[in-house]
């Protein structure tokens, strides 16, 4: 009786804390106020690093598609670990998103996205596909290839040694090396954002928020190879290895809500399937893209880029220095929370400010990013907490 009478309490109060957290809005910023537009870049968001069944994944791909459309993004990239035979078929619209067919290799302890633009096939077996993939690291310019090397850092994965000059650049976010980090620093803490997640997923994600300061520190420390940063969803819907059709925990549809990446081009898509691909492949290519977590708000208006007398120049782009070169910064709105807008130099904190947008004259050549950082306000048994919102890829500024 003592037990059942314990239990039930448990469970009461788990109901009415749910109840409490579930009042507690975290959005950085006022979803009743529309945000500006960008009127001078395109602003597109999509996702990377999805599986589907057919390897780590617990769905098909036409549910993933659907999962993509109610997320309402622009462009997937599915990548199936290890398939030699990418399903080619599923590429190209559907509805409002793009889906592009790319691949996940194994090779030595890491794994690496390739995307082909051409579809090409890399091997019939692993063994092939691993030669192919070694010629391709071997070499500095992969114009028809995308190649991301994926959660550098996570454990058991972790890269050693210098970075292959073939890659594009590796993931300073994967979701699911966050979440195993933050289950390594405190395990009961990752089991009560899973209890809370329910009642209120922003908040339960902010909760297990680090900041991938390893993976920063790469980029910052191989400025000379112009590496981009790049997100991955790691998406499979299957975090809870049992009961796969029954659970499908984190959903598709949530994990794409989470975190995305925002490519920034100078022409819209306009729902041309051979175009649009290209527009795409090219602004994750030269790194005309940021990171953000869209859970907490909608980063859509954000605006980095470089002006020299008029002429625009994008996140991830080499600019020569002149008297006139200007960093502009616009947020989409006025944060709800504290918030504070950092310009790294070459790895650096150079600058801070706690404006909605803001212009610098750039007088030293070096290489710049921006992190937008916010300090929500969170219930008991927390408290505030950092959390960055926004990450660019790095302007390279040569004298």
């Amino acid at each position: 009786m003592k037990v059942f009478i314990f239990l039930t309490t448990l469970i009461v109060f788990y109901f009415i804390y749910g109840f409490y957290i579930s009042q507690n809005d975290i959005a950085i910023i006022n979803l009743s106020v529309k945000p500006k537009t960008n009127e001078i870049f395109y602003d597109y968001k999509g996702v990377l690093n999805i599986h589907s069944d057919q390897s780590l994944g617990s769905s098909p791909i036409p549910q993933i598609i659907r999962a993509a459309n109610l997320s309402k993004l622009d462009f997937i990239m599915v990548t199936d670990l290890n398939m030699f035979k990418p399903q080619f078929s599923y590429e190209g619209y559907h509805e409002k998103t793009l889906v592009m067919i790319g691949q996940k290799v194994s090779y030595l302890d890491s794994r690496f996205i390739i995307y082909s633009l051409g579809k090409e096939i890399l091997g019939n077996s692993l063994s092939e596909v691993q030669t192919k993939l070694a010629d391709l690291l071997s070499q500095k310019q992969n114009k028809d290839f995308l190649i991301i090397l994926t959660h550098p850092k996570e454990k058991g994965f972790n890269w050693n040694g210098e970075l292959p000059q073939g890659i594009d650049g590796f993931e300073i976010i994967n979701l699911k090396s966050m979440t195993n980090r933050a289950w390594n620093i405190s395990k009961l803490s990752t089991i009560w954002s899973v209890f809370i997640y329910p009642f209120n997923t922003p908040l339960s994600f902010a909760r297990i928020f680090n900041e991938p300061t390893e993976e920063l520190n790469l980029l910052d420390l191989n400025t000379k190879s112009k590496f981009k940063g790049f997100s991955g969803a790691e998406a499979s819907a299957r975090a809870i290895p049992i009961a796969n059709y029954l659970l499908k925990f984190p959903s598709y549809q949530r994990t794409f809500e989470m975190f995305t990446t925002h490519i920034q081009i100078r022409s819209e898509l306009t729902g041309n399937n051979k175009a649009d691909r290209l527009k795409i492949f090219q602004a994750l290519k030269n790194g005309n893209f940021y990171l953000a977590f869209d859970l907490l708000s909608s980063p859509t208006g954000f605006l980095c880029y470089l002006d020299d007398s008029g002429k625009y120049f994008p996140i991830g782009s080499t600019v020569k220095k002149t008297k006139n070169t200007t960093l502009h910064i616009k947020l989409p709105a006025k944060p709800n929370y504290f918030f504070e807008i950092v310009l790294y130099k070459d790895g650096s904190r150079f600058a801070t400010y706690n404006s909605e947008e803001v212009k610098l004259n750039i007088s030293e050549s070096g290489t710049y990013r921006v992190q937008v950082r916010v300090s929500p306000y969170l219930p008991l048994p927390d408290a505030r907490t950092w959390v960055t919102w926004i990450y660019t890829n790095p302007f390279y500024i040569q004298d």
